[in-house]
């Protein structure tokens, strides 16, 4: 009897694991009590912050789950999941609220891949970055046609087309030499972007973001960049180029994981498009300039996809909870992608932290900077690699490294001064609520052979 009551006590359990707590539509002030009543349930392991506001004054909250909320721990990945960027693409925002409760209750629960998940990640979670666009579409509801009201903010314009643009300059330095990451802004960045982007911006260069997915509607597919063809202006618009960055077949991987973990995304034949796998580049599918993933890769150390994930953009109330079970498991195995790859330490001889100093993984252009803990994070497929840390005024040092499957491999440097003067450190990514300050290095070339000088330049 004891050992059926046992079994009994186990199936409730179970059920109470994957339950779901509610499959409604939030607006924003239901949005704002959810995001708090899942603080107030798990207040050890999570914090809610504001990144500013919309134009009609709305706050852009985050929450963080975190086994130390608030606080970067050195060699513990930062990660993002952004919904609601297109106020009328609805599935995202509903998605990040359900995953917020989910992550809590499965915490408390003792589940141990979820504890785990938590306490060696640091997870934000911005359910709407367009809180604005949500209202004006959510009056109209599900019942309206295809292409809703709210789409844009409320000044209308598109979010997903108002960073600054990046690519040109990436381009350009591909074909002529120069900085392959962390590309500078032009000096008036913020008076050419509207509240969200500018909020969202300042985000990014807060904390040391290694991954990231942004949540859209109105297609079932995983997006990776680059968004926008090296003939953006020049092409036919109908007509599609492949745009990979030197990062493709990572990118390549972190879609089709999203996609295979989903209940049908990796099919191909959703809305009817047809994409192999679930996955597409995104200027394959369509060229997009002044996109947010294309930004996140451009400017700082992380690694964003663009997941469109329901035909229907405004999904019925009652089409949710079949949503959120063929999302669930993709969006834990996603956040589960930062662990790979490499990480360690920059520090020099007295084993102070060298902030900004920049990561080159060879045959791969595109490098990252430490944060201002002197941590750093290279997302990188299994394999061995070539890896060389340089910072001005420290003599360079490389490292042969073997990645293997699962778990990231720990590489530290430790540079020794160099005799020659050179240019000062920029400040490195980081800061703010994040720990650490937004890096913008002036990548200089190196004239002893010591390391070739990269060429690099939907929603």
């Amino acid at each position: 009897m004891s050992d059926l009551l046992s079994a009994f006590l186990h199936l409730l359990l179970l059920f109470k694991l994957v339950a779901p707590v509610t499959f409604r539509h939030h607006h924003y002030d239901d949005l704002v009590r959810t995001l708090y009543k899942v603080h107030n349930q798990c207040p050890y392991i999570t914090q809610i912050y504001s990144i500013g506001r919309s134009v009609k004054g709305r706050h852009l909250y985050v929450l963080e789950f975190s086994d130390y909320p608030g606080i970067h721990e050195p060699l513990e990945p930062e990660v993002k999941y952004v919904g609601n960027m297109h106020g009328d693409e609805v599935l995202g925002r509903e998605l990040l609220l359900q995953l917020s409760e989910f992550l809590c209750e499965e915490f408390q629960n003792q589940n141990q891949r979820i504890m785990q998940l938590i306490q060696e990640t640091r997870i934000h979670i911005l359910p709407s970055m367009n809180p604005d666009g949500y209202e004006a579409a959510a009056t109209q509801g599900p019942n309206m046609p295809e292409y809703l009201v709210g789409r844009n903010n409320a000044n209308k314009v598109d979010l997903n087309r108002n960073f600054p643009d990046l690519n040109i300059y990436f381009y350009y330095n591909e074909k002529h030499g120069g900085p392959n990451h962390h590309l500078p802004l032009p000096d008036n960045w913020e008076s050419q972007v509207e509240p969200e982007t500018k909020a969202v911006i300042h985000w990014m260069r807060s904390f040391n973001f290694v991954l990231s997915a942004n949540l859209h509607g109105g297609a079932v597919v995983a997006n990776y960049p680059y968004d926008k063809s090296p003939g953006h202006r020049f092409r036919n618009p109908y007509r599609t180029t492949n745009s990979p960055t030197p990062d493709d077949k990572l990118f390549r991987k972190l879609a089709k994981v999203y996609s295979y973990a989903h209940g049908w995304m990796h099919q191909g034949w959703n809305c009817g498009d047809y994409f192999p796998d679930g996955i597409t580049n995104g200027a394959s599918w369509y060229s997009l300039s002044k996109g947010m993933q294309d930004f996140n890769y451009l400017h700082t150390n992380c690694f964003e996809i663009t997941l469109e994930l329901s035909c229907n953009k405004f999904p019925r109330q009652e089409e949710l909870q079949r949503e959120w079970l063929g999302n669930r498991e993709a969006l834990i195995q996603f956040l589960e992608q930062v662990h790979q790859g490499i990480k360690g330490m920059v520090l020099d001889e007295n084993h102070h932290n060298l902030t900004g100093a920049v990561i080159s993984v060879h045959g791969i252009n595109h490098d990252v900077t430490a944060g201002e803990r002197g941590d750093y994070f290279r997302l990188l497929l299994p394999g061995t690699y070539t890896v060389t840390a340089t910072a001005p005024g420290f003599d360079p040092q490389t490292e042969n490294v073997i990645v293997h499957p699962g778990r990231p491999t720990l590489v530290n440097f430790y540079l020794k001064r160099s005799i020659a003067p050179v240019n000062p450190l920029r400040k490195a990514p980081g800061g703010g609520q994040g720990g650490r300050m937004q890096a913008q290095l002036r990548i200089t070339k190196k004239k002893d052979g010591a390391r070739k000088q990269p060429h690099r330049g939907p929603g």
